[in-house]
């Protein structure tokens, strides 16, 4: 199949920069991921993996991280695994 379509879009830099280092370790192309997406919308007829509205609790806690509010923070992993097993 020849490649001729161009698709054209504006994406967060950071958001770019970030999937391109994971991207690069897979030894993909950003065109690469992107047409297997786009492959996957077709064999998946939608979007291939499962979008959600966050019920009001879990918005509230997004917003509030954003913001840096009710942050839990431990002094080492250790620590973190500790809690976590309480």
């Amino acid at each position: 199949m020849s490649k001729t379509a161009t698709i054209q879009t504006r994406i967060d830099p950071v958001v770019k920069k970030n999937a391109q280092k994971i991207l690069n370790k897979l030894n993909i192309t950003m065109s690469e991921a992107i047409s297997m997406y786009l492959s996957q919308i077709t064999l998946q007829r939608g979007i291939p993996f499962e979008l959600k509205i966050p019920n009001a609790l879990t918005e509230k806690t997004l917003e509030d991280s954003e913001k840096g509010k009710n942050l839990h923070s431990v002094d080492s992993l250790d620590q973190l695994f500790e809690e976590l097993e309480r």
